[in-house]
């Protein structure tokens, strides 16, 4: 590890022991689709299920933030082998995940926690290596040192060919970017905030995160002029 990444290690970890509170939830669960619906119609769950057909080998996914369990859903009807465990700071979340994933349900284990202080040797139920990670729309609530302290955490816990499968909002070049889209995240950001608590304003820059942690760019895919982009990451080789 280069000196820069040790360092970025240290403040990351510092920096997720004093972070604020984790946003609250809880009362947007019941309105949660229809707030995405109204709001972005079809294009965030597009965006979400952009590589579910490349996952077919995954047996052992670690889902973050996953909010009512849409995608758990489709993922798990969608791939009869694999194993969810989903973490949420929101108990109300998870149980309507819970719920969404009906028969499958039992391929579902669930932990209320803050991903950013999260262990994954915290549940001693869960004894595989996870092939799979997935943080939809879940990144864009962290800061960049957050989100570098978690992935280092999490490094350890994947099997050699594990991806991480990201969906988010970006800032695209451009006029574009700079009469749409960046207004439009602030608003987003402030209604959050008011809603949740959410303190986090800007976007993350989470591919210097995920890079400083050892995770590889394999391939990433575009919406709606590039403000939505899903991502596949990778461990780098020789991690």
């Amino acid at each position: 590890m280069s000196t820069l990444q040790a360092h970025n290690s240290k403040l990351g970890k510092r920096h997720a022991r004093e972070s604020a509170a984790p946003p609250n939830f809880n009362r947007l669960a019941g309105a949660y689709r229809w707030l995405e619906y109204f709001t972005f119609g079809p294009w965030l769950a597009r965006t979400r299920f952009t590589f579910l057909p490349r996952l077919a080998n995954c047996r052992n996914a670690l889902v973050l933030g996953d909010g009512d369990g849409r995608f758990t859903a489709r993922l798990l009807g969608a791939n009869p082998t694999i194993r969810i465990h989903a973490i949420d700071a929101s108990p109300t979340m998870l149980r309507a995940l819970v719920r969404r994933a009906g028969p499958h349900a039992d391929r579902v284990a669930t932990q209320v926690a803050d991903a950013r202080l999260w262990r994954p040797d915290q549940d001693g139920d869960w004894d595989q290596p996870y092939d799979a990670i997935f943080t939809h729309f879940f990144l864009d609530c962290l800061t960049t040192t957050e989100i570098l302290s978690m992935a280092e955490t999490l490094r350890p816990s994947l099997s050699l060919s594990a991806v991480w499968v990201v969906s988010e909002f970006a800032v695209p070049p451009g006029l574009f970017g700079r009469v749409f889209a960046r207004p439009l995240i602030w608003g987003l950001y402030c209604v959050f905030g008011a809603l949740t608590g959410l303190t986090v304003r800007t976007l993350p820059d989470h591919h210097l995160a995920l890079r400083a942690a050892g995770f590889s760019l394999e391939e990433h895919q575009t919406r709606l002029a590039g403000l939505l982009v899903s991502e596949l990451w990778s461990l780098s080789p020789g991690v």
